[in-house]
């Protein structure tokens, strides 16, 4: 048996005590006998091949950070040899040429791609189901879904396909299939990842941009070392591996379980997730000051988020529109009919709220919410209605995650317990500063 810590599988490869031909042959192995999951869409057929030229290169010292080390990417990324359908049966599946920016960046570090994992379409949800693939389940009840839009990322780490995965996140799709599956999943502050930027930090709109590439780990220690990996710079896993986390307290956490959809759905948590906010607020109590944050939020932010983070809809190449699904049909039909004026306007009031969440939040050191609002749905809970109730839906399970996006800064949820029927809880903390340090480190703290 292998160990689940990525950083001893890392360093393990590196001492050559391992070969990435092993771990690898082992992964393919767990792959296949968990099929059932849904986790992976596409395995790589040059997996055990790119592994042996990692040990060819291990022996003659050139290694990167992550040398060896099989992973995998999530189904809207391109790597090159492999079909990319960002999870819509209405486009083109072609085969990438060439790697995208963050594949490459991981390639160049030494990874061993082991194949593609399941998105929802487009990777608008908080789920990993849609028409092209059997759905992404969760690896502690796989009645219940995996989270989204990096759902197949989260089911692979938690059931042992990968030991480590990067994600990316528009609206918590890092931070919710971590807490689906008991993994730390973190979300980066925009421009954490040089790659997010590459095109900027604003969408077309002159909006915030929404989507950033973070990790998704089976601890702090992990999550430092793939986002080291991310940036290309060491930094994250020695502030880590050093005195940071133990000398680390008396912060100032405000608390709250105050959503800014509240304005238009009910918002309530369930027992279970009222538990795991106690139990998190109650950790974080054991060495900082926890007092509740009186937290007001713009009303109009449900309307303005939606428009702004559907827009790019329209844009799309779709072949047949009648292929797309409910959610992606109805909200690309509604960006398509709405004038540049009316998306401008979503576009600055997007920005003015973005820096009242900051300004709020940088009362504290830190702001904890509960991580999602409940334990997992079961697996269609999303897709039987309308495209309204679809998204409503998704809104009440996790309402505190897209407001981080809107504010570009970073955010982690840490699982801290798990339920009677087994299935893990996770809280998640906000740094309105943008320090994903001292995200990691009370991570560290949480997880002793």
């Amino acid at each position: 048996m292998f160990p689940s810590s990525a950083l001893k599988l890392r360093d393990e490869l590196a001492r050559g005590e391992i070969s990435s031909r092993e771990l690898t042959e082992h992964y393919l192995n767990r792959i296949e006998q968990q099929q059932d999951l849904g986790a992976f869409v596409h395995v790589a057929e040059d997996a055990m091949s790119a592994a042996q030229a990692a040990d060819k290169a291990q022996v003659r010292g050139e290694l990167g950070r992550l040398h060896g080390l099989p992973t995998a990417f999530k189904d809207l990324n391109d790597v090159a040899g492999m079909p990319t359908t960002y999870g819509s049966a209405a486009v083109d599946h072609p085969v990438a040429t060439r790697d995208h920016s963050l594949v490459q960046r991981l390639r160049d570090e030494g990874v061993v791609i082991l194949g593609k994992t399941q998105v929802p379409e487009f990777g608008l949800s908080s789920h990993s189901e849609n028409l092209v693939a059997p759905p992404s389940r969760n690896p502690f009840d796989p009645q219940r879904s995996s989270g989204g839009s990096s759902g197949g990322q989260a089911a692979a780490v938690a059931a042992g396909m990968i030991a480590v995965g990067p994600g990316s996140d528009g609206g918590g799709s890092v931070r919710i299939p971590a807490a689906a599956c008991g993994l730390i999943g973190l979300k980066p502050s925009l421009g954490r990842v040089p790659s997010d930027v590459q095109d900027g930090y604003v969408d077309p709109l002159g909006a915030p941009k929404l989507t950033v590439s973070g990790p998704l780990a089976h601890d702090a220690l992990d999550a430092a070392m793939l986002l080291d990996a991310m940036r290309g710079k060491d930094h994250y896993l020695p502030l880590l591996q050093g005195s940071y986390p133990d000398r680390l307290n008396g912060l100032n956490i405000g608390f709250s379980a105050h959503s800014p959809f509240e304005s238009v759905y009910d918002i309530s948590l369930s027992p279970e997730a009222q538990a795991a906010f106690k139990q998190g607020l109650g950790l974080l109590g054991e060495r900082h000051r926890v007092q509740p944050a009186d937290l007001d939020y713009a009303t109009d932010y449900p309307e303005t988020f939606a428009t702004v983070w559907t827009n790019g809809l329209k844009d799309v190449p779709i072949n047949d529109e009648s292929l797309l699904g409910e959610l992606a049909r109805d909200y690309r039909r509604r960006a398509a009919g709405r004038s540049l004026e009316q998306n401008l306007q979503a576009g600055s009031r997007l920005k003015q709220i973005a820096a009242d969440f900051v300004r709020q939040w940088s009362a504290f050191d830190v702001i904890a919410t509960p991580a999602m609002a409940s334990i997992p749905p079961l697996i269609g809970h999303y897709t039987q209605s309308t495209a309204d109730r679809d998204y409503m839906l998704q809104c009440q399970y996790t309402p505190y995650t897209s407001m981080v996006n809107v504010a570009s800064v970073a955010a982690i949820t840490i699982p801290v317990t798990t339920t009677s029927d087994g299935l893990p809880m996770s809280i998640q903390l906000i740094s309105p500063r943008s320090d994903e340090g001292l995200l990691l480190a009370l991570a560290a703290q949480m997880q002793v």
